[in-house]
This record gives C-alpha cells, structure tokens and sequence, in this order.
C-alpha cells in the first residue's frame, strides 16, 4: 500500500551548518512521527505562487511550528517587544496553505504556530504575548484537558494529555467557525476543530512531535492524520 502524501511547509533556516548555507528546514521529530504514521513527509517552498492547485496534488496537510505571525496579520496596531522570527512570505505562505487546506477538503494537522495560522487564516486575533517567563509555555510539559467527543479526543485516545509547549503566544479571538477542544490549567486555549469542515481538522498549540515516539497519545494525532489522508 502507498503511503499517503503528507504536504509540510518548509520553514526558512538563516545557516544550517550540513549545507552550508541558508536552508528550508522541518524538525527531524516531526518528519518521523509521519514517517511512523504510515505517511510519505514532503516538505514544500515557501512560494506563494499557485498554492491551491499545488495542494491538490497532496492527500493530506501538517501545519508545523515555527516563528511568530506580524501582528499586522490580525489587525494589531502595535508589536510587543517578544515577537521574534517574523518572515513575511513565510507568514502569507502559511496562511495560503490554510485557507486552501480547509476549502479543499484536506485533511489538515496543525501544530503550535501552525493553530495560530489557522486561528489567523480564519478571522481571529492571537495575544502577542502570555506575560514573560511566568506567563508563556516554554519548555515546559503540562496537563492538558481534552474536549469529550473531539476529534483531538479521538485521535489521542485521552481525555488528559501531558503536553510539550514551547510558545509565548495564544489564542485570543476565534476565528469563524472554530471550536475549543482543549484547555491548560491557565485558560490557554490548547486545541481547536472546526465542526462542519469538509476534511478532517485539528489543532494543538503544543507539539507532540516532541514525545510522539514514546507516548501514543501524542502519536496518534499522527496517525489520524495519515488514516483520514487514506481515505
């Protein structure tokens, strides 16, 4: 059986020292707990040129993490001194790839900055920032609460999960037609679904790439993508 084709937007590296120079990058945990799934990772450029038609070819989408969002994507007047990594094709590559995802019907993971994007993509507003190291969800694993009856609920097998964050920012608004399937113990929304979406959607502001080798819980968010990209 062929292996489903997973699409991962590159991610924008100033020097990787195997190349020598600049590089498009994906992390290597991310790459593998696809690979696991059963599915076939393909990293794609950053170009915003002819996204829908060079999705089509894809049967499934993975929004990875990465830097944060311009502010001026969702409306903010001002930028927080926090905010750092902004790329501007990265930011209207990505937002692109959810717009189109969605209204293609493709089944779509969405990871960290890849929620924000989808969250952005679709009308809403992220808070720049969480309120400094006592605040944000860096390098940190936390107890997240899962929705009963969620797609996420499903997919990890759990109504609790122990989440590996690394992320400064949050949901604030919603974006149309979102839903919140899971929560941290501060308020920080966790998980979104999009009831009604044409292919199958989730989203998870922490990565579970980070220990989808040793806990199937994290896993299995994989492996729903590769199952619904199957069909």
């Amino acid at each position: 059986m062929s292996r489903p084709l997973i699409a991962i937007p590159a991610r924008f590296s100033a020097s990787t020292s195997a190349l020598r120079y600049a590089a498009e990058v994906n992390a290597r945990a991310l790459i593998e707990a696809v690979w696991r799934a059963g599915g076939e990772p393909a990293g794609i450029h950053p170009a915003v040129t002819d996204v829908a038609e060079r999705l089509a070819r894809f049967d499934g989408v993975l929004l990875p993490g990465g830097g944060d969002l311009a502010p001026h994507r969702y409306g903010a007047r001002g930028v927080h001194d926090s905010v750092y990594d902004v790329d501007e094709t990265q930011d209207a590559f990505d937002l692109e790839v959810a717009r189109h995802a969605v209204d293609l019907g493709l089944p779509v993971l969405a990871v960290c900055r890849g929620l924000q994007v989808v969250n952005v993509a679709l009308g809403g507003t992220l808070e720049q920032d969480m309120g400094g190291p006592d605040g944000e969800h860096r390098h940190v694993t936390h107890p997240v609460a899962l929705q009963r009856g969620t797609l996420l609920e499903r997919a990890t097998g759990a109504q609790k999960v122990e989440a590996s964050c690394y992320h400064h920012q949050r949901v604030d608004r919603l974006g149309t037609g979102l839903a919140v399937t899971a929560r941290a113990a501060d308020g920080t929304v966790e998980g979104l679904e999009l009831p009604g979406a044409r292919g199958w959607f989730t989203a998870v502001q922490w990565h579970p790439e980070d220990t989808a080798h040793e806990d199937p819980a994290q896993q299995g968010l994989f492996d729903a993508l590769v199952r619904a990209a199957r069909q």
